[in-house]
């Protein structure tokens, strides 16, 4: 009875003190952590929050425009007029001053709305550029993960790459103490053990790495290690061979064509100022002046003003926004072929990657079977300790080839889902 007792305390114990990231931890985890913690999303995110006040702005125009002003005003000497050669003083030499008006731009040939409408379309093209964002981080995501589970891999095969070729150098040993074999044996076999310890040093730096960068972009704490799904897999998608809807569905597609739209307004805009607008204005002035009747004035006016020359400005203006329209056009159109591009490479990766599978899984027992014959011979001293290292050295190259293959294709379809917007 005491023994229970002591074995349920250890068993509390354990299970207070494993930590919680022992756990398996998904694809769809790291993922759904990525998009809240990730640092550079974090900074992107704040674009589409500049970009909605920057509608604000835009519509701002809209609404009256009410100014106010005061001051006090010190002359050197009273302005005056002269009556009958009598020279009268008709202001204060020193006076207060104050004001408040609202001016309404009535008509101005379209440049508010087509301000309020680049504003827009500026905004969805910030939104569509996040979302883009977001996707390029989960596919860094997804490498990293499957990096780790690849790496991991590795390091198993590099690990029993080492203990076989341990065992070797301890069979070549006491073969050569028996007198059976040369020296050279042992000697082969201690640089090849050397390499292999140093191939098994480099694969863990490497996965060790892979871990720094998936913790960053998680937002996980650079210590964070924990199990990954090794069932983990990106499903598949088929893609039309006119590859309709895809584009319609990439988010830097839609950020451009949002970006034209918006030039579009742009153009618009400096093409109307050009034309006259027209306004009114309600004011209220007042001038302290002990010698006017009249020291607040209340005034009403319409009026239409037009720029007459401003150092071809506004054509300069106008240029520039029709430059910059053809600049997203040409990128539209640049990116529409790259998603083409993208689309058509990570199919063929994926049909490649499914043959190096079926290729490499067969040459793993082909490869197995020939160190064991191998092995067998040099026991039997009819073969030689080089045949023996050399079919270990391809059994860890097979089995490696094999890992990468299968990693390669979970990555391919992982990029063919961001090719089609899907990501």
């Amino acid at each position: 009875m005491k023994s229970r007792r002591v074995s349920l305390i250890v068993l509390l114990f354990c299970l207070l003190t494993t930590p919680l990231w022992a756990r398996t931890v998904t694809l769809e985890e790291c993922l759904d952590l990525a998009a809240r913690n990730n640092p550079s999303l974090k900074a992107v995110s704040w674009d589409s929050r500049i970009a909605e006040e920057g509608i604000r702005q835009a519509a701002a125009a809209r609404f009256p425009r009410v100014d106010a002003q005061a001051g006090y005003t010190m002359q050197q000497a009273p302005q005056g007029a002269k009556i009958a050669g009598i020279t009268a003083e008709t202001q204060d030499p020193d006076f207060a001053f104050g004001g408040l008006s609202a001016t309404y731009t009535i008509y101005d040939f379209g440049r508010r709305a087509s301000r309020v409408q680049q504003a827009r379309f500026l905004a969805d093209s910030t939104a569509h550029t996040f979302a883009a964002r977001r996707s390029d981080v989960a596919m860094q995501v997804i490498e990293a993960y499957f990096g780790i589970l690849e790496a991991h891999r590795l390091v198993v095969a590099a690990e029993e790459e080492v203990a076989q070729v341990e065992q070797h150098r301890k069979m070549a040993q006491a073969l050569f103490e028996e007198g059976a074999v040369t020296r050279n044996d042992v000697l082969q076999a201690d640089v090849r053990l050397a390499a292999a310890r140093q191939n098994l040093l480099a694969t863990r730096n490497r996965r060790e790495n892979i871990w720094l960068q998936l913790n960053f972009l998680t937002g996980a704490d650079q210590s964070f290690r924990g199990e990954l799904d090794e069932k983990a897999g990106i499903a598949t998608v088929d893609v039309r061979p006119d590859g309709v809807g895809v584009l319609a569905r990439r988010s830097e597609i839609q950020a451009l064509r949002s970006a034209v739209e918006a030039s579009e307004a742009d153009v618009k805009e400096n093409s109307s100022n050009f034309y006259p607008e027209l306004y009114t204005r309600l004011a209220l002035d007042y001038a302290q002046n002990d010698k006017a009747k009249e020291q607040t004035i209340m005034s009403a006016s319409i009026g239409l003003k037009m720029n007459l020359f401003d150092g071809f400005a506004t054509t300069s203006a106008r240029e520039r926004a029709v430059h910059s329209r053809s600049r997203n056009q040409d990128a539209l159109r640049q990116t529409e072929a790259q998603v083409q591009l993208e689309i058509a490479t990570a199919q063929n990766d994926i049909a490649v990657a499914k043959e190096r599978i079926g290729v490499t899984e067969t040459a793993i027992h082909q490869s197995e079977e020939n160190l064991r014959i191998n092995h067998e011979r040099y026991q039997e001293r009819v073969g030689t300790a080089t045949e023996v290292l050399d079919a270990q050295t391809l059994l860890t190259q097979t089995r490696s080839d094999y890992y990468r293959a299968l990693f390669d294709f979970q990555v391919a379809s992982a990029r063919l889902k961001r090719a089609t917007g899907e990501l």
